[in-house]
């Protein structure tokens, strides 16, 4: 099946040692493009203080709606991709990549101008507080601009994890970190520009990122050729990556802003708590990178198998998936619980935001032992083109567990940030049931994608 070098086959070998090799360049990639806001944060929050953190952190909210509708059409296009790969559909698969990279262009135009219009609103909605306001519209302003580079790279990285290739966009996002950290602190610390000079850092650093995608995929014989004759929807293709990807869009839109509902929670509490609660976001981002990275290298490995018949290995794929992220959380939730201080510190030194973000890590981070199994199934449902289920799965978590807990807990009964922490293991216990039931019932095992017999070992 192997036709290039951008192509790794994933139905064949050891499960764990092909989900570890596959996993790891993932989970660093994340880790990295994690570091993009981290380091915003860090340095604007140093020379400027809890105001600057909120700004930055209200407004990267907003982009980060924005780029989570990306990735649900990306995770779609790594599934539809990998399962015509495992099915040696070729024709299929170039379809698809070309269908996807045109759609995904279009939107990106689409969603700067509709959020450029809408950012006011949106800011005012999210209650941001006065004292950071200019600093999260700054923000904002800038980073949208930037929203065709974030769309570019994720969906190049999207079609590299598709045709089994994890370890170059770790290389590109490598590139990217570190250039953003060093315009961070030549825009933020020597130029004195605040949060702007930080959102300039990430848009360059992220079309950087891009660009070197862009440049590599044309020399290694991928199969887009970037021709303008080449962007064109395949109506038979768009339908299958809008069934497979309008899903996870939903899910990741609607889970994110549950989580906007937490920050505009903590908002009216003040700004010290919505800095709290920003830092906190950050440092949950490192937290469950491991399940993430494992659960997402799950969904590409059982396309992969799916799209081949081979169910078995799909299962076993999910069963070492799950052991291998518990095992690494539940270390970081041990670390978290007994740390938080120290953690909270590395932030910046505020000793009141330090005291509220040690009443809302210590509740949140319980989180850090449900999200293995639950990113895990997901990561199996998806991978089987199953998205309706792992959307449902993740919206009724968001709709029905954690915004009513967080309104219940964090503001009717006065429990404050402790109140909001709680909300978040209980939306991903709630996933993780849904999506056990489906797991039991054994639907899963027929892909959506690629029609043919299963076969089991």
């Amino acid at each position: 099946m192997q036709k290039n070098t951008l192509e790794k086959d994933l139905t064949q070998g050891n499960v764990a040692i092909q989900l570890i090799k596959f996993a790891l360049p993932f989970m660093l990639s994340n880790l990295i493009q994690t570091l993009y806001n981290v380091a915003d944060m860090l340095i604007v929050g140093n020379y400027c203080g809890p105001e600057g953190i909120a700004g930055v952190n209200i407004g990267g909210q907003v982009t980060f709606i924005m780029t989570n509708i990306v990735i649900g059409f990306s995770v779609g296009g790594t599934v539809v991709i990998a399962q015509y790969l495992g099915s040696n559909d070729r024709k299929g698969m170039r379809e698809s990549i070309g269908t996807l990279l045109t759609f995904l262009l279009a939107s990106a135009v689409v969603l700067t101008v509709s959020m450029m219009l809408l950012a006011d609103t949106i800011l005012h909605l999210m209650q941001t507080p006065a004292e950071a306001y200019d600093k999260a519209r700054e923000y904002l302003n800038i980073t949208l601009t930037g929203t065709i580079f974030i769309f570019g790279y994720n969906a190049f990285s999207a079609i590299l994890r598709g045709l089994g290739d994890s370890r170059r966009p770790l290389i590109f996002v490598s590139i990217a970190c570190g250039i953003n950290v060093v315009l961070d602190l030549l825009f933020v610390g020597a130029f004195g520009m605040e949060a702007a000079g930080a959102a300039i850092a990430t848009v360059i650093s992220q079309a950087v990122s891009m660009i070197a995608c862009i440049i590599y995929l044309k020399r290694s014989g991928f199969e887009f050729d970037f021709r303008l004759k080449s962007f064109r929807f395949y109506g038979e293709r768009f339908k299958m990556l809008l069934k497979i990807g309008i899903p996870i869009s939903i899910q990741n839109v609607i889970t994110n802003f549950s989580f906007l509902v937490l920050t505009t929670i903590a908002n009216g509490m003040g700004v010290t708590a919505s800095a709290a609660v920003g830092i906190v976001g950050k440092y949950n981002g490192f937290a469950i990178l491991p399940a993430i990275a494992v659960g997402s290298s799950v969904s590409a490995m059982v396309a992969q198998n799916m799209g081949a018949g081979l169910v078995d290995r799909a299962k076993k794929t999910f069963r070492t998936g799950f052991a291998l992220a518990f095992s690494v959380t539940f270390v970081v939730f041990v670390i978290t619980q007994l740390f938080p201080g120290q953690i909270l510190s590395i932030f910046g030194d505020d000793e009141e935001m330090i005291r509220a973000g040690i009443e809302y890590m210590r509740s949140f981070s319980l989180d850090y032992i449900i999200v293995p199994a639950t990113f895990c199934l997901n990561g199996l449902i998806t991978g089987s083109g199953h998205t309706v289920v792992s959307s449902v799965s993740g919206i009724l978590a968001s709709i029905g567990f954690r915004i009513p807990l967080a309104i219940l807990l964090g503001v009717v009964l006065d429990m404050g940030l402790m109140g909001l922490g709680l909300a978040a293991p209980a939306a991903s216990l709630g996933a993780g049931a849904i999506q056990f039931i489906y797991y039991i019932t054994g639907k899963w095992k027929k892909s959506t994608v690629v029609k043919r017999n299963t076969i089991t070992e």
